[in-house]
């Protein structure tokens, strides 16, 4: 089994269901990865800051190795971190990332946040975080613009076939279309029912930009960085009308959820290490939601975000 796939503005097609990188610990992250490919995945979603990059293309080493998979079968998509926005800066660390992968190119490479930070050297500490020092944040200088610009010559050099972005509102969107020869290939966002984020949804999708949605299950994935507001928000496993429409489809709350992403065309990136919900997460195209259960499901919205800066104590609120 493996997902369908939609077509990005670029030309390119990305499967529409993918596997998340993030909080993949080193020690089994090779392992997690060949499992993922032997199971269909086949779009991988890393990061310079996810710190396991290395071990992820070991996996993917290993399965194209075995003849599970080709190279251009896979659909690998990794980021660009905050310390490394300024122009100079954004070639070589994505050829640094290309060679922890231990490829020739990304298929997409994205802004990971609209944030430019002071450059930390790779030698002295990667991933570099949030800090300068370990201890304070310094900001950069580096513009959108300069950084989007450098973004568009990974693209005519070859080291990426697309590049999008993460984490943007509004109005960074429509400032970057103004200048970008190249439009972003996707807008990636925290996304699930308690943070629906319509407009923004519709601004991306009008504008020929795939949407793809990360914390597709909402506190879930925050739990285990013991984060407060996760902790005091309801699950969305436990919700009763999550259970109600799983029930009624004879499927998981978590293929519930992550349908009511799919069926309006928003591509998500789960992660499990359990095999039975590795098969299930993947399993999202092949039933339909009515438009009733998806207007129920829409309807939970509280405007909840849980990936903000701040909640990290980081004072970078870029969401206020």
């Amino acid at each position: 089994m493996t997902s369908p796939t939609v077509k990005l503005n670029s030309g390119h097609q990305m499967p529409l269901v993918g596997f998340g990188l993030w909080k993949v610990k080193n020690d089994t992250c090779a392992d997690t990865v060949y499992n993922a490919i032997k199971t269909g995945y086949r779009l991988f979603d890393g990061a310079c800051d996810y710190g396991n990059e290395v071990e992820a293309g070991q996996g993917v080493a290993r399965a194209i190795k075995e003849k599970l998979v080709s190279r251009d079968e896979l659909f690998i998509v990794s980021k660009l971190w905050n310390s490394f926005h300024d122009h100079d800066r954004v070639e070589p660390i994505c050829q640094k990332q290309l060679n922890d992968w231990g490829i020739d190119h990304f298929d997409l490479y994205i802004v990971h946040f609209p944030i430019s930070l002071k450059y930390v050297d790779p030698s002295v500490r990667y991933p570099p975080g949030f800090t300068f020092d370990g201890k304070k944040v310094v900001p950069g200088n580096a513009t959108i613009q300069e950084t989007w610009t450098a973004m568009e010559s990974l693209v005519d050099k070859g080291l990426t076939k697309s590049i999008g972005i993460s984490n943007f509102n509004g109005q960074l969107i429509m400032d970057l279309l103004r200048y970008a020869k190249i439009v972003p290939a996707t807008l990636q966002i925290e996304h699930h029912p308690y943070l629906t984020q319509e407009g923004l949804v519709k601004l991306a999708q009008a504008n020929d930009m795939a949407v793809t949605a990360y914390s597709s299950f909402g506190p879930q994935s925050f739990l285990e960085l013991e984060m407060q507001r996760a902790k005091d928000t309801p699950l969305l496993f436990d919700n009763k009308t999550v259970k109600s429409i799983a029930d009624k489809h004879g499927r998981s709350r978590a293929q519930v959820l992550l349908r009511w992403a799919t069926q309006r065309n928003i591509a998500v990136i789960p992660k499990s290490n359990n095999q039975n919900r590795l098969l299930q997460n993947l399993d999202v195209t092949s039933f339909d939601l009515s438009k009733s259960e998806l207007e129920e499901i829409s309807g939970l919205n509280q405007h909840l975000r849980f990936n903000d800066p701040l909640n990290y104590g980081v004072d970078q609120p870029i969401y206020v």
